[in-house]
């Protein structure tokens, strides 16, 4: 027995001493990729700064051809205009619209399914039951019963960040 609990000691040493391999190497890897986004992200910093820098020079120049024909007030509010503009097109541009849909995309934004598939053939979608399993007299606060059970949101509630269960696997429609 002497030996084997020798062999033992010597598996756990083996366990830790690969585990701080594994942990110094993840450690190193991890600096080098945060070293090269750190100097991504400053390039990319650097490039929006010079942007803004020709942004503003670019308004300047269209201030000064303006104000060869108008007053000077009126160029520069005319300028000021233009970039609001401008502001306003591009912010619409960024911000995704639930009115109207990218091209390509195959999902339903605010309204119903379609009558029939992409491919033309088949159902589109599973029938949904009028009543969820159990029914409306047998709920039992089981998963997929009528009611939820004590304690857990309805339908349509989102669940509070103390309700979620980081054990419990997740489940995507």
């Amino acid at each position: 027995m002497d030996r084997l609990d020798h062999l033992e000691h010597l598996d756990k040493h083996l366990v830790e001493e690969l585990a701080q391999v594994t942990r110094e190497t993840v450690r190193e890897e991890l600096r080098e990729q945060t070293r090269k986004q750190r100097r991504k992200a400053m390039l990319y910093a650097a490039s929006g700064a010079v942007a803004l820098y020709a942004g503003a020079a670019l308004a300047l120049a269209v201030g000064l051809a303006l104000a060869l024909g108008l007053p000077d007030w009126a160029a520069a509010l005319i300028t000021a205009a233009i970039l609001g503009v401008a502001a306003y097109v591009l912010r619409g541009a960024a911000r995704p619209s639930a009115s109207r849909p990218t091209p390509g995309s195959d999902h339903v934004v605010g309204g119903s399914a379609p009558a029939t598939p992409p491919s033309g053939t088949g159902v589109p979608y599973p029938p949904v039951p009028p009543v969820a399993p159990g029914g409306v007299g047998g709920a039992t606060g089981a998963p997929g019963a009528g009611t939820p059970a004590a304690g857990t949101p309805g339908p349509g509630v989102p669940p509070r960040p103390d309700d979620i269960d980081p054990e419990q696997p997740r489940h995507q429609a």
